[in-house]
């Protein structure tokens, strides 16, 4: 099997002990066996398993004391009783402190595989989440940025090397892609990190307050200019200057901007006094400048000054991969913060955000999954949930030159595999969910799997 399975046989009758070691190992198990219930203590103390099998009555050390010290010594660990007809009730007890299940003797190779089988599906299950928490955490995490996308990592391995110099830097991208987000992770990872980032949205400015929220102004410049004001680039002096929506710029304050990224100094309004600064700018547009300075508004000259690096943001319908485990980001952040823990996400609900368009991109799915995870009433996010415009929605678009359309002429494992692929991409990784989905055992796709080299999320 791929993911081994350890299990600890404890029975004082050392015959039926090997007979159970014999069935499972034949199947793939690592097997342990222990004569007696301080030997199995033992074993519980010193190593680790994920299976544990004990014959309830035993002497010195019984299955309710070898529960107790499993539940102690091996909380991710499932445990099976092994009972006689007379003490059944006593078998039940155990479940309600912890125990798998139980087998009543006697016992038959089917019944013993089918329940260890069982109890070695939910060790996986964990396993899996918790190697998905890790990859969210720790793979999938750059300064605050979840992904998984080889289109992100190209994003990523560019800020790594834009991050450290001082640069000006266009950043683009549809709405709700995260600009502001690239902008902090470049900010966090420079030599000004221990200094301010200021953002500043063009956009949400009337038109003539614009030129006082960048360089300040003194008092009586203007009639409402009732005291003086720092502005933004002298707020920011020795950090970072952000201007979102840099396209929405007046025509009248582009040509101060250009002089103080030329000459890192300006004046405030109303006032004769030169200010120098050294502030890095970066910058961010969701509209084509290249349009802009065709159609006349925007100055070409600083559209060349501010785009001496330009990272370019991928819509998130360009990148699918990155939409579970954004779900799975979005699921813990809002669980925590709204405190419902435990929620969890349906196979169906993950099937209908991965083939959702996102036009509003990542702050879209963002408000979706907090709009499910504050309605939910029942503990599970489920299609019930959904917010309106996800609810039947149909199959997202392949990229160009992807999926099956390709494949015609191909040999039927290569079909195969794409399904298993892509399947894997739509549960981010979790195999029992993919065998679920593709109606196959966990048995079963571990080989094709290794059949095809498939590891993990390499899709």
């Amino acid at each position: 099997m791929a993911l081994a399975i350890r299990v600890l046989i404890v029975d004082n009758d050392r015959a039926h002990a090997q007979a159970m070691a014999d069935s499972l190992q034949s199947v793939g198990y690592t097997c342990v066996m222990a004569a007696s219930g301080p030997e199995g203590a033992r074993f519980i103390k010193e190593e680790t398993f994920d299976v544990v099998i004990t014959d309830l009555v035993m002497n010195d050390i019984d299955g309710m004391q070898l529960l107790a010290q499993v539940n102690e010594a091996l909380p991710d660990a499932e445990v099976i009783m092994v009972t006689g007809h007379g003490s059944v009730a006593k078998a039940v007890e155990a479940m309600q402190q912890g125990a798998f299940n139980f087998l009543e003797k006697p016992i038959t190779p089917k019944r013993l595989r089918a329940v260890t089988e069982r109890a070695a599906d939910a060790v996986r299950l964990r396993r899996a989440n918790l190697e998905l928490n890790q990859r969210l955490d720790e793979r999938f995490g750059f300064e605050g940025i979840v992904y998984a996308s080889d289109k992100m990592e190209q994003v990523i391995q560019r800020i790594k090397r834009i991050a450290p110099t001082d640069a000006t830097v266009l950043i683009t991208g549809g709405s709700g892609t995260g600009k502001e987000l690239i902008a902090q992770a470049i900010h966090q990872n420079s030599p000004r990190k221990g200094k301010r980032i200021v953002a500043l949205n063009c956009a949400a400015m009337a038109e003539k307050l614009v030129e006082s929220e960048l360089f300040g102004h003194v008092r009586g410049a203007y009639t409402d200019a009732v005291a003086d004001r720092v502005g933004a680039f002298e707020y920011a002096n020795g950090g970072t200057l952000l201007l979102d929506e840099v396209g929405d710029m007046p025509q009248s304050t582009q040509i101060k901007l250009l002089r103080v990224l030329e000459e890192n100094a300006f004046n405030r309004l109303g006032d004769n006094q030169t200010i120098h600064v050294n502030v890095r700018v970066l910058s961010a547009t969701n509209r084509s400048l290249e349009q802009a300075v065709e159609q006349g508004r925007f100055r070409e000259d600083l559209y060349y000054r501010l785009k001496v690096i330009t990272v370019q943001l991928p819509a998130l319908a360009e990148r699918r991969e990155d939409i579970v485990p954004l779900m799975e980001h979005f699921r813990q952040y809002f669980c925590k913060r709204h405190g419902k823990p435990g929620l969890r996400f349906s196979p169906a609900v993950r099937t209908c955000f991965f083939s959702f368009k996102w036009p509003g991109n990542v702050r879209e799915l963002r408000n979706a999954v907090e709009t499910m995870v504050v309605l939910d009433i029942d503990g599970l996010l489920d299609v019930d949930d959904l917010p309106p415009e996800l609810v039947d929605t149909g199959p997202a678009p392949l990229p160009s030159g992807a999926g099956p359309s390709s494949l015609i002429g191909q040999p039927m494992a290569k079909y195969e595999e794409f399904a298993i692929r892509e399947t894997l991409g739509l549960t981010n990784g979790n195999r029992e969910e993919a065998a679920s989905i593709l109606s196959i055992g966990a048995r079963t796709l571990y080989r094709k799997l290794d059949k095809y080299g498939i590891r993990s999320l390499d899709r």
